[in-house]
Formats: structure tokens, C-alpha cells, sequence
């Protein structure tokens, strides 16, 4: 099953591709690899999860916004590429939390990300090296911030 039936079949729509907030691009692909650059919980409507997470937000609040990134993640990922489908396998994600300084359960929110893309392609090619950190702040103070090296297919 391709990762465009798998979204199907999981009843799961990504959203509008979000315009980048800076002077960057979505994504680089060099060779066989495809650095994304950090995206955050745009919702639909275009309004962001925002807050910080073991404060303003619970750790499922925290969790679903992770997800959220994942789907934001994939509509750049398919910006970039064409289609979703040529992903290979993910090689690294660098999750990053906006939360207090006593704050320690960023991996459990940011596998709110990872969990789909597992879902989306299998544990052997949707998980890949990771970090989970916490911030004292993020960008317009969105709640989660995700980065990631992706192998790809031609």
C-alpha cells in the first residue's frame, strides 16, 4: 500500500500547504535525501495550536498537536516532492516542545508525530533516529515544532 492509499485508508485529509512565516523553503532535497525544514500545528482554518505544553496544554493536548505537525508535515512533503508516495523512510526527527523549564515529557508529546508516520509506512521505514527537546519558547508561541531528514525515492 502506497503512503497516499494508507492516508486514505486511515480517513485522514492533510491540509493546505502553509505558507513559510520567514525566508526559507519547505524543503532541500539533496541526492536521495530530503531535509524539511520546522513546521508547526496549523490547524485547517489556518490558526495554530499555541501554548505551552505542562501549562497552558496537557500532554494529549500536546500530543494531538504533534499529530497535527505530522499532517502539516506530509502536505510539505508532497509540496516538495509531487507526491508523499516517494518517501523511502524517515532517517531523523527533531521534535521540539514549547514547555516550562520543568517540563520532561516532550517524547511522549512528540510521538504524537512519529506515531503516524508509523502508521503511514511501518514501523521499519516510518521511525528513524530522533530527539525530543523542550523550548522555552517557539515561534509565535505555537505549542510544537518538527524537523526532519527523510530518505526518498526517485
Amino acid at each position: 500500500m502506497t503512503p497516499t492509499q494508507r492516508l486514505q485508508s486511515l480517513n485522514l485529509i492533510l491540509p493546505p500547504v502553509p505558507k513559510p512565516i520567514g525566508n526559507y523553503v519547505a524543503g532541500v532535497a539533496v541526492g536521495n535525501l530530503l531535509f524539511m525544514s520546522g513546521i508547526g500545528p496549523r490547524q485547517p482554518d489556518g490558526k495554530s495550536v499555541c501554548g505551552k505544553v505542562g501549562g497552558d496544554l496537557t500532554v494529549q493536548q500536546g500530543y494531538d498537536a504533534a499529530r497535527l505537525v505530522a499532517l502539516n508535515m506530509l502536505a510539505n512533503i508532497g509540496s516538495v516532492l509531487g507526491s508523499i508516495d516517494r518517501i523511502e523512510r524517515v532517517v531523523k526527527v527533531l521534535g521540539m516542545v514549547n514547555c516550562p523549564p520543568d517540563f520532561n515529557e516532550m517524547p511522549k508529546v512528540i510521538n504524537g508525530f512519529s506515531d503516524l508516520f508509523v502508521e503511514l509506512l511501518g514501523e521499519e521505514r516510518g521511525r528513524g533516529a530522533r530527539s525530543a527537546v523542550g523550548m522555552v519558547s517557539l515561534p509565535n508561541q505555537i505549542a510544537v515544532e518538527v524537523e526532519m531528514v527523510l530518505q526518498i525515492r526517485d
